[in-house]
């Protein structure tokens, strides 16, 4: 004899409560994007959508506006800075999961969370009065003074060195696209290392424990099981890194000198999307110009929905056991 289960609400209503959760998060990302588009339409009628990003003239006086020079800044500074922290951040990771006592890994996990709560502000501060000025004394002139005016002992050295890299270097200045992309590097480290770091440990023991008994030593079993085991959730945290770096606006404002003419330098002035945001939208008193700086906005919102999104196909092709890996 067959009993009829009683109806029960508590499902039905979670289900829905977290599908409206869901739904409601996608809605309010299509709803910044579309309130960007139309607060950034005349801009983008007027040079069009391409001409608008492509274009290298930012020029509030003349009413010309090209948001490619700060889009080159963004990821020259982004990539830049990602391929400073990679492997320090992997490093760190691997240490901590695999080499460190537990005592010992707790105290540095401790600090790296630390180093990821300390606002940008923070760090741009440091990088003004302690990072920039060190590094302009003691990298900057140098460098330039020995290849643009090489004393005699560094007068071969600077007679190989082709004219573009002099170039590419410029007229040292103290806030530039390296004392930036240093302090951007430092900041998107402790998101790689966690992130690899709790990926790490979440490979079983048992993958460990085949290599052991296959003779392996520690090193193999991290270089052959562990890493390729993890390599998700590095990648993820990579990625994650990465679009933190895109967005970042008060570091950039702080210390990357604020030039919006290309071609930049290593150790001249640059600006990226966020820094020229936070720059000039309080002194924006055409609206065109207000809504320029709308339209870079909304370039940016773009950048890092792409990022995104690329993080999440890279991670699900990248996860031992999902389809296709």
């Amino acid at each position: 004899m067959s009993h009829a289960r009683p109806w029960r609400p508590g499902d039905p209503l979670f289900l829905a409560l977290v599908t409206a959760a869901g739904l409601a998060v996608v809605a309010l990302a299509a709803a910044m994007g579309w309130v960007l588009l139309d607060e950034a339409r005349t801009p983008l009628e007027t040079f069009g959508f391409l001409g608008f990003l492509t274009g290298t003239t930012w020029n509030p006086v003349t009413g010309v506006f090209g948001t490619w020079p700060f889009l080159i800044g963004t990821l020259i500074t982004s990539v830049a800075a990602l391929a400073l922290s990679l492997v320090p951040a992997v490093a760190v990771a691997i240490w901590s999961a695999e080499y460190a006592p537990r005592w010992l890994a707790a105290i540095v996990d401790t600090f790296v969370d630390l180093l990821a709560a300390v606002p940008s502000v923070v760090l741009g501060i440091w990088g003004i009065f302690v990072l920039a000025p060190w590094l302009r004394d003691t990298v900057y002139l140098p460098v330039y003074l020995t290849l643009v005016r090489p004393p005699e002992w560094a007068e071969p050295l600077a007679a190989v060195v082709p004219d573009a890299v002099v170039r590419a270097l410029g007229t040292p200045q103290p806030y530039n696209m390296v004392t930036f992309t240093l302090v951007l590097a430092l900041m998107i480290v402790p998101f790689t290392a966690a992130l690899a770091r709790d990926a790490l440990r979440s490979v079983p023991v048992e993958q460990r424990e085949a290599m052991h008994a296959l003779g392996a030593t520690r090193w193999e079993v991290i270089r052959r099981t562990v890493v390729p085991y993890a390599r998700g959730g590095i990648v993820a945290g990579a990625i994650l890194a990465f679009g933190r770096a895109i967005g970042e606006t008060m570091a950039a404002a702080m210390l990357i000198g604020n030039s919006n003419k290309l071609p930049f330098t290593l150790f001249g002035p640059a600006a990226t999307m966020p820094s020229v945001i936070v720059n000039e939208f309080r002194e924006a008193v055409e609206s065109l110009h207000y809504e320029s700086l709308v339209a870079v906005g909304f370039y940016l919102f773009v950048v890092s929905l792409l990022v995104n999104l690329f993080a999440a196909w890279l991670q699900r092709r990248l996860t031992v056991g999902s389809r296709g890996s």
